[in-house]
C-alpha cells in the first residue's frame, strides 16, 4: 500500500517536532509582518495591504519573537514570558512610530501561539492562572498603547484571542489525556488478560500433573507388586504366577486408558474426541478397591456418600485422594496391610462437606517414614486438591501404629480465592510433607 506525499510529510513532521516548530515560526513571522503593514480601514477605501509603514523595531522584535517561538515545546513557560516582554516593548515603541489611529498589536500573534502551547502542555489550574494573567496584562495594554480610541475593535480582539488560545489549548490537553487514559486502560486490560491466561495455564498444568501422578503411581505400584509375586512363584506355582501376570496386564490396560483420557485434555478445542474431564469418580470406587484386593491387600470400605450425587470436582478429588492414600498404604505398609476407607457426608445444606478417612495398620516406623522421608508428591498432591476446593487435608501416624489420612471437601461451590489466599495455599502445599 503506497502513501501519498502529504501523508509522508505529516509522518516526517511528527517524527521531527523541532522542524515543525520552525515551519510554524516562519508561518507566524509571515502573518505577523503582513498584519503589521496592513490597515484595516484605509482612508481611500482601497486595499489596506502596504498602507502602514514597517518600522525597524517592529521587524527586529517580530523576527526575534518568532525565533524564540521555535523553543515553545521545550520551554513553554519561558517562551511565553519572553514573548510577553517583547510584545510589551513593541507596543510601547509603537506609540512613537505610529499615529494613534495607526498603532497595532500584531506581535501578539506570537503570544497567542505560546499561550496555546502552555495550555496544551500543563494542567488545568496552570492554564487558568496563565490565561487570566495574560488576558489581564495585554487587554489594558492594548487599550492604552494600541490603536485609539481605546474601544477600537482591534483592542477588544486581544481579549478574545488570548481567551480562545487558553481554551483551545485546554481542549487539546483534555482530549490528549482522555486518549492516553483509554490507551492505558486497553493496555492494562490486555496485560490482565495475559496474566489471567498464564494463571489458568499454570493451574491446568498443575491439575494435569496431579492426574498423571495419581494414575502412574497407583497402577505402577500394583504392577510392581504383581511382578514380584510372579517372579517369586514362577517355578513353584505356575498357576499363581499366571494369575499375577493377568493382574499386571489388567492394571497396565487401566493405566493406559486413564493416561489416554488425561493426556486427551491437551488436545485442541476443535477436536471433537478431546474429553473435558477424566471419567473417574467414586462411582468406580469398587473397581479401584478390587485392584488392591487382587494385589493381596485387605481393604474395607464404608462409603454411604459414594452412592449419592456429588459435584464433579469433588467426586474426582475424592476418588484421587482414596487412590493415592491406598497406593501409599500398599507401597509403605506392604500388601499384607489392612486399610479402612470411610466416606461420609456431614453438615446441612449451607455447610455440607464430604469427609474422607483412610486408615491402615502399618508399623509405626513405616508410618513415620511416610510422613517425613517420602520422596514423591502424593501427600502434597492431596493437599493441593483439597486446597483447590477450599478443603483441608490432615495426614500423620496414629497412636499405637498405623497411618491416617483425613480430607474434608466442601460440597458448596467456593468463591475464587484472593491472590493472598492463593499464595498462602501454595506456601502450605510447598511446605507439606511428601509421602508417596
Amino acid at each position: 500500500m503506497t502513501t501519498s506525499p502529504w501523508a509522508r510529510a505529516v509522518q516526517w513532521l511528527r517524527a521531527h517536532p523541532l522542524a515543525f516548530d520552525a515551519l510554524l515560526a516562519l508561518g507566524v513571522l509571515g502573518v505577523t509582518l503582513c498584519a503589521s503593514v496592513t490597515v484595516a480601514r484605509p482612508p481611500d477605501g482601497g486595499p489596506g495591504f502596504g498602507k502602514r509603514e514597517l518600522p525597524s523595531h517592529t521587524l527586529v522584535l517580530t523576527v526575534l519573537a518568532c525565533a524564540v517561538l521555535v523553543l515553545r515545546r521545550r520551554h513553554s513557560m519561558t517562551v511565553l514570558s519572553v514573548l510577553s516582554g517583547l510584545a510589551l516593548v513593541e507596543l510601547a515603541l509603537g506609540t512613537g512610530s505610529h499615529l494613534p489611529e495607526e498603532r497595532h498589536a500584531s506581535i501578539l500573534i506570537t503570544v497567542v501561539v505560546a499561550l496555546f502551547t502552555v495550555a496544551a502542555r500543563t494542567d488545568r489550574h496552570t492554564t487558568w492562572l496563565v490565561g487570566l494573567a495574560t488576558t489581564a496584562v495585554f487587554t489594558p495594554a492594548a487599550m492604552l498603547l494600541g490603536a485609539q480610541p481605546w474601544y477600537d475593535s482591534e483592542n477588544l480582539g486581544v481579549f478574545a484571542w488570548t481567551a480562545l488560545a487558553a481554551a483551545a489549548g485546554e481542549a487539546v490537553r483534555s482530549r490528549r489525556a482522555m486518549v492516553d487514559a483509554i490507551r492505558e486502560r486497553a493496555e492494562r486490560a490486555e496485560r490482565t488478560r495475559e496474566e489471567e491466561a498464564r494463571r489458568r495455564v499454570a493451574e491446568e498444568r498443575m491439575r494435569i500433573a496431579r492426574e498423571l501422578h495419581d494414575v502412574v503411581a497407583h497402577h505402577i505400584a500394583l504392577v510392581n507388586v504383581q511382578a514380584g509375586v510372579a517372579a517369586h512363584v514362577m517355578d513353584t506355582r505356575p498357576d499363581q504366577a499366571k494369575e499375577a501376570l493377568g493382574h499386571i496386564r489388567q492394571a497396565s490396560r487401566r493405566a493406559l486408558g486413564e493416561l489416554q483420557t488425561t493426556v486427551g485434555l491437551l488436545r485442541h478445542q476443535d477436536e471433537p474426541i478431546a474429553p473435558t474431564e477424566p471419567a473417574r469418580g467414586l462411582g468406580v470406587l469398587d473397581e479401584l478397591v478390587d485392584g488392591f484386593t487382587k494385589a493381596g491387600m485387605s481393604v474395607t470400605v464404608e462409603a454411604p456418600a459414594a452412592a449419592g450425587p456429588l459435584p464433579s470436582a469433588v467426586d474426582l478429588a475424592a476418588y484421587r485422594v482414596v487412590q493415592e492414600a491406598l497406593t501409599n498404604v500398599h507401597k509403605h505398609a506392604g500388601p499384607e496391610a489392612t486399610a479402612r476407607v470411610r466416606i461420609v457426608r456431614q453438615g446441612g445444606a449451607a455447610d455440607a462437606a464430604l469427609h474422607i478417612t483412610v486408615d491402615d495398620d502399618g508399623p509405626g516406623d513405616q508410618a513415620a517414614a511416610r510422613e517425613g522421608l517420602g520422596s514423591g508428591h502424593g501427600l502434597t498432591g492431596m493437599r493441593e486438591r483439597a486446597a483447590a476446593l477450599s478443603g483441608t487435608c490432615e495426614a500423620g501416624p496414629v497412636a499405637g501404629g498405623g497411618f491416617r489420612v483425613r480430607v474434608t471437601l466442601p460440597l458448596q461451590a467456593p468463591s475464587r480465592p484472593s491472590e493472598a489466599e492463593a499464595q498462602a495455599g501454595q506456601r502450605r502445599a510447598a511446605t507439606g510433607r511428601r509421602c508417596s
